[in-house]
Protein backbone atom coordinates (compact mmCIF):
# COMPACT_ATOMS: atom_id res chain seq x y z
CA UNK A 1 0.00 0.00 0.00
CA UNK A 2 1.07 3.82 -0.90
CA UNK A 3 2.26 5.77 2.40
CA UNK A 4 -0.52 8.10 3.26
CA UNK A 5 -0.97 11.32 2.05
CA UNK A 6 -4.20 12.26 2.72
CA UNK A 7 -5.24 13.98 5.78
CA UNK A 8 -9.02 14.58 6.78
CA UNK A 9 -10.83 15.90 9.49
CA UNK A 10 -12.38 14.82 12.65
CA UNK A 11 -15.94 15.18 10.66
CA UNK A 12 -15.62 13.03 7.78
CA UNK A 13 -15.36 9.92 9.42
CA UNK A 14 -18.77 8.11 9.60
CA UNK A 15 -17.57 4.28 10.21
CA UNK A 16 -15.84 3.42 14.15
CA UNK A 17 -14.23 0.01 13.82
CA UNK A 18 -13.20 -1.45 17.10
CA UNK A 19 -10.49 -3.97 18.19
CA UNK A 20 -9.69 -6.00 21.11
CA UNK A 21 -5.86 -7.32 19.97
CA UNK A 22 -3.06 -5.54 18.19
CA UNK A 23 -3.17 -8.76 16.19
CA UNK A 24 -7.13 -7.72 15.17
CA UNK A 25 -5.96 -3.97 14.63
CA UNK A 26 -3.01 -5.22 12.35
CA UNK A 27 -5.91 -7.61 9.98
CA UNK A 28 -7.93 -4.02 9.69
CA UNK A 29 -5.26 -2.02 8.99
CA UNK A 30 -4.57 -4.25 6.64
CA UNK A 31 -8.08 -4.41 4.89
CA UNK A 32 -7.92 -0.69 4.38
CA UNK A 33 -7.99 0.42 0.68
CA UNK A 34 -6.38 3.81 1.61
CA UNK A 35 -4.35 4.92 4.77
CA UNK A 36 -5.01 8.28 5.51
CA UNK A 37 -2.22 10.76 7.96
CA UNK A 38 -3.10 10.69 11.54
CA UNK A 39 -5.12 13.48 13.20
CA UNK A 40 -4.24 14.95 16.73
CA UNK A 41 -5.45 13.83 19.29
CA UNK A 42 -7.89 16.39 21.98
CA UNK A 43 -6.15 15.73 25.74
CA UNK A 44 -9.05 14.12 27.29
CA UNK A 45 -8.54 10.92 24.71
CA UNK A 46 -5.99 8.33 25.05
CA UNK A 47 -7.53 5.99 22.32
CA UNK A 48 -4.67 5.32 19.38
CA UNK A 49 -6.29 5.83 16.26
CA UNK A 50 -5.50 4.24 12.44
CA UNK A 51 -7.51 6.25 9.75
CA UNK A 52 -8.07 5.28 6.35
CA UNK A 53 -10.91 4.34 3.45
CA UNK A 54 -12.86 1.23 2.98
CA UNK A 55 -15.10 1.49 -0.88
CA UNK A 56 -16.51 4.23 -0.54
CA UNK A 57 -16.72 5.00 3.86
CA UNK A 58 -14.02 6.72 5.79
CA UNK A 59 -12.83 4.30 9.03
CA UNK A 60 -11.17 5.20 11.84
CA UNK A 61 -9.79 1.89 14.24
CA UNK A 62 -9.33 1.72 17.44
CA UNK A 63 -7.94 -0.83 19.91
CA UNK A 64 -8.48 -1.57 23.54
CA UNK A 65 -4.99 -0.91 25.57
CA UNK A 66 -2.63 -3.79 25.61
CA UNK A 67 -3.76 -6.11 28.81
CA UNK A 68 -7.43 -4.65 28.77
CA UNK A 69 -10.02 -7.30 27.72
CA UNK A 70 -13.99 -7.17 28.44
CA UNK A 71 -17.40 -5.48 28.02
CA UNK A 72 -16.23 -2.49 30.25
CA UNK A 73 -13.13 -2.08 28.34
CA UNK A 74 -14.78 -1.92 24.79
CA UNK A 75 -17.40 0.67 26.21
CA UNK A 76 -14.79 3.41 27.49
CA UNK A 77 -12.46 2.60 23.97
CA UNK A 78 -15.89 3.38 22.11
CA UNK A 79 -17.05 6.53 24.20
CA UNK A 80 -14.31 7.90 23.72
CA UNK A 81 -14.12 7.46 19.78
CA UNK A 82 -17.56 8.66 19.53
CA UNK A 83 -16.53 11.74 21.37
CA UNK A 84 -13.26 12.68 19.62
CA UNK A 85 -15.13 11.86 15.95
CA UNK A 86 -18.86 13.59 16.59
CA UNK A 87 -20.05 12.07 12.82
CA UNK A 88 -19.68 8.77 13.35
CA UNK A 89 -22.64 7.26 12.20
CA UNK A 90 -22.12 3.25 13.35
CA UNK A 91 -19.91 0.54 14.76
CA UNK A 92 -17.59 -2.65 13.63
CA UNK A 93 -16.62 -4.65 16.52
CA UNK A 94 -14.23 -7.08 14.93
CA UNK A 95 -11.76 -10.02 15.68
CA UNK A 96 -11.51 -13.19 16.84
CA UNK A 97 -13.95 -15.61 18.92
CA UNK A 98 -14.85 -18.90 20.33
CA UNK A 99 -16.61 -21.20 18.23
CA UNK A 100 -19.54 -23.26 19.35
CA UNK A 101 -19.69 -27.18 17.65
CA UNK A 102 -20.59 -28.74 16.07
CA UNK A 103 -21.94 -26.30 12.63
CA UNK A 104 -18.87 -23.76 13.49
CA UNK A 105 -15.57 -24.10 12.70
CA UNK A 106 -12.48 -22.93 12.86
CA UNK A 107 -11.41 -19.80 10.32
CA UNK A 108 -15.17 -19.42 9.71
CA UNK A 109 -17.11 -16.22 10.13
CA UNK A 110 -20.06 -15.58 12.72
CA UNK A 111 -21.39 -12.24 12.15
CA UNK A 112 -23.99 -10.98 15.26
CA UNK A 113 -27.82 -10.91 13.77
CA UNK A 114 -31.08 -10.44 15.38
CA UNK A 115 -32.56 -14.66 16.54
CA UNK A 116 -34.43 -16.07 19.06
CA UNK A 117 -35.53 -12.59 20.40
CA UNK A 118 -32.15 -11.43 20.92
CA UNK A 119 -30.76 -8.61 19.04
CA UNK A 120 -27.73 -10.30 17.81
CA UNK A 121 -25.39 -10.18 21.12
CA UNK A 122 -26.62 -11.91 24.50
CA UNK A 123 -24.80 -10.57 27.50
CA UNK A 124 -24.56 -14.38 29.08
CA UNK A 125 -23.06 -13.63 32.45
CA UNK A 126 -25.27 -10.35 33.11
CA UNK A 127 -28.49 -11.34 35.89
CA UNK A 128 -28.96 -13.07 38.80
CA UNK A 129 -29.24 -15.95 40.83
CA UNK A 130 -32.93 -17.01 42.20
CA UNK A 131 -33.93 -20.13 44.36
CA UNK A 132 -32.24 -22.95 43.45
CA UNK A 133 -29.25 -21.72 42.07
CA UNK A 134 -31.23 -21.04 38.88
CA UNK A 135 -29.41 -18.50 36.97
CA UNK A 136 -32.03 -15.48 35.46
CA UNK A 137 -30.47 -13.57 32.81
CA UNK A 138 -31.50 -9.95 33.03
CA UNK A 139 -31.77 -6.70 30.49
CA UNK A 140 -31.48 -6.80 26.86
CA UNK A 141 -29.57 -5.66 24.40
CA UNK A 142 -29.99 -3.37 21.21
CA UNK A 143 -30.29 -4.75 17.88
CA UNK A 144 -27.90 -3.11 15.16
CA UNK A 145 -28.85 -0.02 13.06
CA UNK A 146 -31.74 -1.13 9.62
CA UNK A 147 -29.06 -0.19 7.69
CA UNK A 148 -26.47 -2.33 8.85
CA UNK A 149 -29.23 -5.66 8.99
CA UNK A 150 -30.46 -4.14 5.75
CA UNK A 151 -26.94 -4.75 3.96
CA UNK A 152 -26.19 -7.76 5.77
CA UNK A 153 -29.47 -9.42 3.92
CA UNK A 154 -28.10 -8.42 0.90
CA UNK A 155 -24.41 -10.09 1.59
CA UNK A 156 -26.46 -13.28 2.82
CA UNK A 157 -28.23 -13.63 -0.77
CA UNK A 158 -24.76 -12.59 -2.26
CA UNK A 159 -22.79 -15.43 -0.13
CA UNK A 160 -25.54 -18.09 -0.98
CA UNK A 161 -25.30 -17.33 -5.24
CA UNK A 162 -21.78 -16.45 -5.44
CA UNK A 163 -19.95 -17.37 -1.94
CA UNK A 164 -17.99 -15.36 0.50
CA UNK A 165 -15.42 -12.83 -1.25
CA UNK A 166 -12.95 -13.28 1.85
CA UNK A 167 -10.34 -15.52 0.22
CA UNK A 168 -9.93 -12.82 -2.94
CA UNK A 169 -9.98 -10.13 -0.04
CA UNK A 170 -6.82 -12.08 1.49
CA UNK A 171 -5.52 -12.83 -1.55
CA UNK A 172 -5.40 -8.84 -1.76
CA UNK A 173 -3.90 -8.62 1.51
CA UNK A 174 -0.90 -10.68 0.87
CA UNK A 175 0.09 -8.70 -1.95
CA UNK A 176 0.01 -5.76 0.09
CA UNK A 177 1.38 -7.14 2.81
CA UNK A 178 3.57 -9.87 1.95
CA UNK A 179 5.11 -10.26 5.29
CA UNK A 180 1.47 -10.65 6.48
CA UNK A 181 1.18 -14.14 4.28
CA UNK A 182 2.34 -16.88 6.35
CA UNK A 183 0.25 -16.46 9.82
CA UNK A 184 -2.92 -13.86 8.60
CA UNK A 185 -3.71 -15.75 4.98
CA UNK A 186 -2.38 -18.91 4.98
CA UNK A 187 -4.77 -21.47 6.99
CA UNK A 188 -3.06 -25.15 5.21
CA UNK A 189 -0.62 -25.21 7.79
CA UNK A 190 -3.28 -25.07 10.72
CA UNK A 191 -5.13 -27.95 11.92
CA UNK A 192 -8.43 -27.81 12.80
CA UNK A 193 -9.35 -30.39 15.48
CA UNK A 194 -12.43 -30.89 17.64
CA UNK A 195 -12.19 -32.99 20.81
CA UNK A 196 -15.32 -34.62 22.45
CA UNK A 197 -16.43 -32.68 24.63
CA UNK A 198 -15.75 -34.78 27.63
CA UNK A 199 -11.84 -35.10 27.02
CA UNK A 200 -10.18 -32.48 28.60
CA UNK A 201 -7.11 -31.21 27.13
CA UNK A 202 -3.71 -32.53 28.48
CA UNK A 203 -1.07 -30.85 30.27
CA UNK A 204 2.59 -32.01 30.73
CA UNK A 205 4.95 -30.83 33.51
CA UNK A 206 8.00 -28.38 31.76
CA UNK A 207 10.51 -26.39 32.80
CA UNK A 208 10.81 -22.65 33.23
CA UNK A 209 12.82 -22.37 30.02
CA UNK A 210 10.46 -24.98 28.11
CA UNK A 211 7.16 -23.07 29.86
CA UNK A 212 8.93 -19.68 28.02
CA UNK A 213 9.23 -21.70 24.63
CA UNK A 214 5.50 -22.73 24.82
CA UNK A 215 4.48 -19.42 25.27
CA UNK A 216 6.01 -18.10 22.18
CA UNK A 217 5.18 -21.04 19.46
CA UNK A 218 1.84 -22.81 21.30
CA UNK A 219 2.41 -26.30 21.18
CA UNK A 220 -1.07 -27.24 21.01
CA UNK A 221 -2.55 -30.42 21.69
CA UNK A 222 0.61 -32.41 21.19
CA UNK A 223 -0.03 -35.06 23.78
CA UNK A 224 -3.84 -34.78 23.36
CA UNK A 225 -5.57 -38.36 22.30
CA UNK A 226 -6.07 -37.99 18.88
CA UNK A 227 -9.02 -40.77 19.66
CA UNK A 228 -11.11 -38.61 21.04
CA UNK A 229 -11.72 -36.12 18.26
CA UNK A 230 -14.66 -35.60 16.21
CA UNK A 231 -14.30 -36.73 12.85
CA UNK A 232 -15.99 -34.32 10.11
CA UNK A 233 -15.54 -33.96 6.56
CA UNK A 234 -13.27 -31.28 5.28
CA UNK A 235 -15.24 -28.07 4.12
CA UNK A 236 -14.03 -24.54 2.89
CA UNK A 237 -14.52 -21.60 5.64
CA UNK A 238 -17.87 -20.40 5.72
CA UNK A 239 -19.93 -17.42 6.98
CA UNK A 240 -22.69 -17.76 9.86
CA UNK A 241 -24.97 -15.47 10.80
CA UNK A 242 -27.02 -15.18 14.03
CA UNK A 243 -26.37 -15.45 18.10
CA UNK A 244 -23.16 -14.06 19.92
CA UNK A 245 -22.61 -14.60 23.25
CA UNK A 246 -20.73 -12.15 25.50
CA UNK A 247 -19.39 -11.95 28.69
CA UNK A 248 -16.18 -11.11 31.02
CA UNK A 249 -14.90 -14.44 31.80
CA UNK A 250 -13.14 -16.71 29.47
CA UNK A 251 -14.67 -19.89 28.26
CA UNK A 252 -12.39 -22.62 28.21
CA UNK A 253 -14.18 -25.54 29.22
CA UNK A 254 -16.55 -27.31 26.45
CA UNK A 255 -19.14 -28.71 29.54
CA UNK A 256 -19.90 -25.02 30.38
CA UNK A 257 -19.44 -23.38 27.06
CA UNK A 258 -22.75 -26.08 26.44
CA UNK A 259 -24.47 -25.42 29.62
CA UNK A 260 -24.64 -21.69 28.42
CA UNK A 261 -25.65 -21.97 24.89
CA UNK A 262 -28.71 -24.31 26.29
CA UNK A 263 -29.45 -21.42 28.70
CA UNK A 264 -29.79 -19.20 26.11
CA UNK A 265 -31.98 -21.58 23.32
CA UNK A 266 -29.29 -23.59 21.62
CA UNK A 267 -28.60 -21.08 19.07
CA UNK A 268 -25.29 -19.51 20.17
CA UNK A 269 -22.09 -19.11 17.28
CA UNK A 270 -19.42 -18.18 19.21
CA UNK A 271 -17.97 -16.98 22.39
CA UNK A 272 -16.32 -13.69 22.82
CA UNK A 273 -15.90 -10.86 25.69
CA UNK A 274 -16.47 -6.93 24.18
CA UNK A 275 -19.21 -6.81 22.26
CA UNK A 276 -22.16 -6.65 25.11
CA UNK A 277 -20.38 -3.63 26.15
CA UNK A 278 -20.87 -1.73 23.44
CA UNK A 279 -24.53 -2.38 21.51
CA UNK A 280 -26.78 0.05 23.51
CA UNK A 281 -24.59 3.20 23.13
CA UNK A 282 -22.55 2.88 20.08
CA UNK A 283 -24.76 0.89 17.48
CA UNK A 284 -22.70 -1.69 15.46
CA UNK A 285 -22.29 -5.22 14.24
CA UNK A 286 -19.75 -8.02 15.70
CA UNK A 287 -17.54 -9.73 13.41
CA UNK A 288 -15.87 -12.58 14.89
CA UNK A 289 -13.28 -15.18 13.39
CA UNK A 290 -13.40 -18.24 14.98
CA UNK A 291 -9.83 -19.30 16.66
CA UNK A 292 -10.46 -21.84 19.37
CA UNK A 293 -13.79 -24.18 20.13
CA UNK A 294 -13.82 -22.48 24.07
CA UNK A 295 -12.83 -25.20 25.53
CA UNK A 296 -9.70 -26.55 27.72
CA UNK A 297 -8.11 -26.99 24.36
CA UNK A 298 -8.16 -23.64 23.21
CA UNK A 299 -4.62 -22.37 22.10
CA UNK A 300 -3.66 -19.01 19.82
CA UNK A 301 -2.63 -21.03 16.49
CA UNK A 302 -5.20 -19.99 14.65
CA UNK A 303 -5.46 -16.53 16.04
CA UNK A 304 -3.95 -14.22 13.25
CA UNK A 305 -5.88 -16.16 10.37
CA UNK A 306 -9.31 -16.00 12.48
CA UNK A 307 -8.28 -12.07 12.94
CA UNK A 308 -7.48 -11.71 8.97
CA UNK A 309 -11.03 -13.83 8.23
CA UNK A 310 -12.81 -11.37 10.55
CA UNK A 311 -11.68 -8.48 8.73
CA UNK A 312 -12.26 -9.37 5.56
CA UNK A 313 -15.77 -10.15 6.54
CA UNK A 314 -16.19 -7.02 7.66
CA UNK A 315 -14.42 -5.25 4.70
CA UNK A 316 -16.89 -7.11 2.47
CA UNK A 317 -20.12 -5.86 4.42
CA UNK A 318 -18.75 -2.34 4.56
CA UNK A 319 -18.58 -2.17 0.44
CA UNK A 320 -22.10 -3.17 0.04
CA UNK A 321 -23.43 -0.43 3.00
CA UNK A 322 -24.22 2.71 1.20
CA UNK A 323 -22.45 5.90 1.87
CA UNK A 324 -25.76 7.86 0.98
CA UNK A 325 -28.01 6.15 3.64
CA UNK A 326 -25.21 6.05 6.36
CA UNK A 327 -25.02 10.05 5.46
CA UNK A 328 -28.65 10.26 6.60
CA UNK A 329 -28.29 7.90 9.50
CA UNK A 330 -27.75 10.29 13.34
CA UNK A 331 -24.56 9.95 14.48
CA UNK A 332 -24.11 8.29 17.34
CA UNK A 333 -22.86 10.88 19.44
CA UNK A 334 -25.89 13.10 18.93
CA UNK A 335 -27.89 10.88 21.40
CA UNK A 336 -25.49 11.76 24.34
CA UNK A 337 -26.12 15.24 23.83
CA UNK A 338 -30.10 15.65 24.78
Amino acid sequence: MAPPIKQLTYEQYTVGWVCALPKEMVAARAMLDEEHLPLPKPANDSNTYTFGRVGNHNVVIACLPMGEIGNSSSAIVATRMTSTFPFIKFGLMVGIGGGVPKGVRLGDVVVSTPAEGFGGVVQWDFGKTEQGRVFKRTGALNSPPSVLRTALAQLKAMHEMEGPRIPNLLEDMAKKWPKLKHKYVQSSELEDILFKADYNHVEVETSDEDEEDEDEEETGCIHCDRTRTIRRKPRNMRVHYGLIASGNQVIKDASFRDEINKRLGGKVLCFEMEAAGLMNDFPCIVVRGICDYADSHKNKAWQEHAAAVAAAMAKELLLVVPAQEVSELPAVASKFSR
